[in-house]
């Protein structure tokens, strides 16, 4: 993990470009599907794929995001509006909302596909919790983004440098909430107190286990992984605009 003012190592942040690539909602899935590939093979490269036993994916997991979640690229109003026709308020919103479903929905389709692959040639199924794991970590670093860029529309801008914001971000993920006010730190895992991470690796491990549809055989995987994320980016979504509307100025 690093530290807040660490200068980021430049497989880091090949990393962290791939997972804010897989946010944008128009990407062709041929395109989706090279990201995400890109990722499965940094984490092999890195070894992580012999941690991938009973007990240790989650943790695994909440690590990878919380080393993430400084360098989610969060927009400011003034950049939503111009990069959506000046729209605003809620109608800002729902636009915000729907495109991160569709690159979620993207993210599962794309995983899917290559789930079948992996099928085709039985031995690489021994990297399908990678894959899995992989796909986890992008669909939560969209949501991260897309809970960042609702306050910024609803006027409540999460403050704080890129440490900070990102611990209220994961913290806001992982309880289905606006942003708390932040507690500082140096580190995204050191400032997460012992509670916020069980939360965390609670809800971790709910869209893991959920992300197991992606594994069905042939491209029924991927209809359903991508089904499964829309719907549970939606719902966040609307989650979130319902509790930022009750605290908006």
């Amino acid at each position: 993990m690093r530290e807040g003012g660490d200068v980021p190592e430049p497989e880091e942040r090949d990393r962290d470009a791939t997972v804010a690539a897989l946010a944008a909602h128009d990407l062709a899935p041929e395109q989706r599907r090279q990201l995400l590939s890109r990722l499965v093979a940094d984490v092999r490269a890195r070894g992580v794929g012999d941690m991938f036993k009973p007990g240790k994916v989650i943790r695994w997991l909440a690590d990878e995001i919380t080393d993430v979640a400084p360098h989610i690229p969060i927009r400011d109003l003034q950049t939503l509006r111009r990069h959506h026709d000046g729209l605003d308020g809620e109608e800002l919103a729902q636009r915000l909302v729907r495109n991160a479903a569709i690159a979620t929905g993207g993210v599962g389709a794309a995983s899917g596909g290559v789930a079948a692959v992996e099928w085709a040639v039985t031995p690489t199924l021994l990297s399908a919790p990678v894959l899995l794991g992989v796909e986890t970590v992008a669909v939560v670093a969209i949501e991260i983004k897309l809970i960042g860029e609702l306050h910024e529309v609803y006027r409540q801008p999460v403050p704080g440098n890129g440490t900070q914001r990102a611990v209220a971000l994961v913290q806001a993920w992982a309880g289905r909430r606006g942003v708390n006010p932040m507690v500082p730190g140096v580190g995204v895992a050191a400032v997460l107190g012992t509670t916020a991470r069980k939360e965390l690796r609670d809800r971790l491990l709910r869209r893991f286990s959920r992300n197991l549809s992606t594994l069905g055989p042939l491209l029924t995987g991927a209809a359903v992984a991508a089904y499964l994320n829309r719907r549970a980016t939606l719902a966040l979504g609307e989650k979130l605009r319902e509790d930022l509307r009750k605290t908006q100025r």
